[in-house]
């Protein structure tokens, strides 16, 4: 499914003083503990590849809050192949705190100024901060028609992230004394609609990472003697050196407060709710490595392979013969769900694909591009392919340019004799507003052929398999999802394959979706089109 991308991953570090040994070798001492930030931040590279940034807090340099941040991968922008220029930067960045992010996204691409950690510098300490944030606020047409109301207010960017760093820094200009980020976090995201997880670190030292009342966007976080570490992934806790049983998920709507005299506290800021996570986490963009809220992604995705052999018993589709039927995944995370359901059906799981890691990223290229750029992803292996039935498994359809292009080389280059495609998720027929880059419904394909009513004809998969160039085609129903990951379905938000949304902002855009669909309109992200559309001047 390499159509489709998550916008960001957040990760934060701290060593707090006098508390113990720590349980990772930090080389030079708690002020080189900011030297592990790239370490974890690749290890989430996963959630975003456009550009990458940290900010370190170092209480004895003039510079308390050091920012780096550019356009490009973890490796470009930490110069990580270059040995001494990497040396050198993290000598400039050291710190005994920092917070890093990772950035994909559908606007700014190529400018610096999106990439994150954003920062407000300011003369006293408590109101200088710097934070990061992955997610996206359903509602920021209307907070950013609220916000320029006044006419003394001026926004730089096309970014949601720029909202929350004035709607912070104006909570903290209105403040006396000490800040009470608890409240800080409270009154502001009070009036956020989407979903969010965030770090913010101050000049005064404190770090403050916070998950949205939902739970939509993963948080993990683990704290051992004088360490402290989160980020939006497990995996990039447990290569640090924790133990897997130490790393928890952090509850929706709290957030954890960090600093050197109170040490490590989780506070509620929001009222409890039942949680919404995101179901596409565990089904793609999650590394498979990760536990996120207690539920393993590798896991979940061998649960989703049984389903789908479950489906192929069930339905009885095509004739498998194991002499001459193979099950092959899309590279790389169908693997786990292909080799559970060959093993459900006694039949070849085998690489039949090969990716090309060096490709390049296709996402950000328009139409004829993209497509040109999918055939070159993928290579597949005639001594494999060459006069099979194959079980083609895929995590999810998007915008079916990669599929159209895989199906034609798997037939061509391949020499398949028949190619049967298994996708080990429902239907995407609706926009996501939440962080994740589909927001209207044209550039989806499974609306043209599926309702949001979750039944899956065979007539309906037999017409888009005939338009995609393969002989058969089949979804997993929408319950086999909730099944699969072992939650309530209503713990889940499943908004892209079911239509119904967990926030008030969400379900007014996708009806701003629907009656824009087909035309001009539709070419637009959704969300830009929230505030014209309630009134808000």
């Amino acid at each position: 499914m390499s159509e489709l991308h998550h916008e960001c991953g957040v990760a934060a570090i701290y060593h707090l003083s006098g508390r113990g040994r720590s349980p990772i070798c930090t080389g030079d001492g708690p002020r080189q503990i900011s030297r592990l930030l790239p370490r974890m931040l690749l290890d989430i590279q996963n959630r975003g590849q456009l550009a990458a940034g940290m900010t370190t807090y170092d209480p004895d340099r003039p510079t308390l809050l050091t920012n780096r941040k550019d356009v490009g991968t973890v490796t470009e922008v930490f110069r990580l192949n270059h040995r001494a220029k990497a040396e050198s930067l993290m000598r400039s960045l050291a710190g005994r705190a920092a917070i890093g992010h990772v950035r994909y996204a559908t606007c700014g691409q190529d400018d610096r100024n999106y990439a994150q950690p954003f920062e407000r510098r300011h003369i006293h300490k408590r109101k200088w901060f710097s934070f990061c944030f992955n997610g996206q606020l359903s509602n920021y047409s209307i907070l950013k028609e609220r916000l320029l109301a006044d006419g003394d207010h001026h926004l730089a960017l096309d970014t949601d992230t720029e909202i929350i760093l004035h709607e912070f820094g104006r909570m903290l200009s209105d403040s006396r004394g000490k800040i009470d980020w608890i409240e800080v976090l409270r009154q502001t995201t009070a009036g956020f609609d989407g979903a969010y997880s965030l770090a913010v670190l101050t000049a005064e030292g404190e770090m403050v990472v916070a998950r949205d009342p939902l739970g939509i966007k993963p948080m993990c976080y683990v704290s051992d003697g004088p360490l402290f570490a989160a980020a939006s992934e497990s995996v990039a806790l447990l290569n640090l050196g924790f133990d897997s049983e130490q790393i928890k998920s952090l509850a929706p709507g709290h957030a954890i407060l960090v600093d050197q005299d109170k040490g490590v506290r989780i506070e509620r800021f929001a009222e409890e709710q039942s949680p919404k996570h995101c179901f596409f986490e565990w089904v793609y963009f999650a590394n498979v490595a990760s536990t996120l809220d207690d539920r393993s992604v590798y896991l979940t995705r061998t649960k989703l392979g049984e389903e789908l052999a479950r489906a192929e018993q069930e339905l009885n589709l095509i004739d498998i013969d194991p002499e001459d039927t193979i099950i092959v995944p899309v590279p790389d995370t169908s693997k786990a769900a292909a080799d559970s359901m060959a093993y459900q059906l006694s039949i070849p799981c085998c690489e039949g694909l090969i990716r090309n890691r060096y490709a390049g990223r296709t996402f950000i290229e328009g139409g004829r591009a993209r497509k040109a750029k999918a055939a070159t992803k993928y290579t597949p292996l005639r001594e494999v392919l060459k006069d099979k039935r194959v079980i083609l498994v895929e995590d999810s359809i998007v915008r079916s340019t990669t599929m159209n292009v895989l199906l034609d080389r798997i037939r061509e280059v391949g020499g398949a004799k028949e190619i049967h495609v298994r996708v080990a998720c429902p239907p995407i027929i609706a926009p996501c507003f939440y962080g994740i880059d589909m927001s209207t419904i044209d550039q989806l394909i499974a609306p043209k052929y599926f309702t949001t009513d979750g039944v899956l004809t065979p007539e309906s998969q037999q017409r888009l398999a005939d338009d995609l160039g393969a002989d058969s085609l089949q979804y997993l129903p929408v319950e086999s999802i909730s099944r699969a990951i072992g939650k309530p379905s209503d713990h889940l938000c499943q908004a892209c394959i079911t239509g119904n949304y967990p926030t008030k902002c969400g379900q007014s855009l996708y009806q701003i979706a629907l009656d824009n669909q087909g035309s001009k309109l539709d070419s637009k992200r959704t969300y830009e089109q929230l505030a014209a559309a309630m009134g808000v001047s």
